[in-house]
């Protein structure tokens, strides 16, 4: 009869329970890198979304950035081919108002026409400047002191409005850029927040980027307590002519767009929860 007893038998149990151990361990270590690379999955995927999204983003502002490219090519054109008319026109009224001098109803009537003229005039310089190519020539500057500056150039305007402005920051903040240009965009916008916030107020607020933000030098934030902005235009007020006021020429805040870009930066226009209309600068 064959043995089946001794030291061959005797090992079967525990070569048994070290192969159980050692698969315990296998599986243990597999569900470890499953774990892992369901955490590196869900990375990814947050980080392709978050790749498609500013992909997206930038296909956009380049879309627009084309398109505003071919209308002001032409506006440029359609600016030169008025200019020439009016003045001859205004040449002619001018003329025409010294004849009338004596009699003044005509007068009147003429120098409605002339004073026609010279806003025609001032809307199509208004267009070449837009038109123009916008290069910043960025610099050392004094952040503090250009809002301040716009602030102050802003202030008959605001006195008028019966609006109150407060400007926040840093007293001193050196920063790269073209101080000309970035005072032209503070001061444009607080000209807008002030026509929309009559009788309320404007804030000003600038500083460096807060953490995760897309600027890398700083940020300016301007808010009124005006009725913010139609949700249904939010996505257009950057077009150039696009206004809702009756005397607007709809290219402030475009201007105000193309300065930025050429700071290479961004500008994102938004209503705030409480009420009242949110620009924000990054640079």
């Amino acid at each position: 009869m064959p043995a089946t007893s001794g030291p061959a038998g005797n090992g079967r149990p525990a070569e048994t329970a070290r192969r159980i151990e050692e698969l315990g361990r296998i599986i243990l270590a597999y569900s470890e890198v499953t774990e892992r690379l369901e955490k590196s999955h869900d990375q990814l995927t947050q980080t392709v979304e978050s790749l498609s999204k500013e992909l997206g983003e930038k296909n956009r502002q380049l879309e627009r950035k084309n398109r505003l490219a071919a209308l002001g090519e032409m506006a440029a054109g359609l600016a030169h081919e008025i200019r020439n008319p009016l003045g001859g026109i205004q040449l002619y009224a001018s003329i025409l108002a010294r004849d009338l001098s004596d009699r003044p109803d005509s007068l009147q009537v003429v120098q409605k026409i002339s004073g026609g003229v010279k806003r025609l005039e001032s809307l199509v310089g208004q267009v070449l400047q837009f038109t123009r190519e916008i290069v910043a020539n960025p610099r050392p500057m004094d952040l503090a002191a250009v809002v301040a500056q716009a602030v102050e150039f802003a202030g008959k305007t605001l006195e008028e409005r019966n609006v109150v402005c407060r400007a926040r920051g840093p007293a001193s903040l050196s920063v790269a850029g073209d101080s000309l240009l970035l005072g032209q965009a503070v001061l444009n916008l607080v000209l807008n927040a002030a026509e929309a916030a009559e009788g309320g107020e404007v804030f000003v607020e600038y500083g460096k980027p807060t953490a995760g933000s897309e600027a890398t030098q700083f940020r300016i934030e301007v808010r009124d307590t005006g009725p913010g902005i139609d949700p249904e235009i939010l996505d257009r007020i950057f077009n150039p002519f696009f206004t809702t006021k009756e005397s607007g020429t709809g290219l402030g805040l475009a201007i105000v767009h193309r300065i930025v870009e050429a700071h290479e930066g961004t500008i994102v226009a938004s209503n705030q929860e409480g009420g009242g209309a949110r620009f924000e600068v990054r640079v």
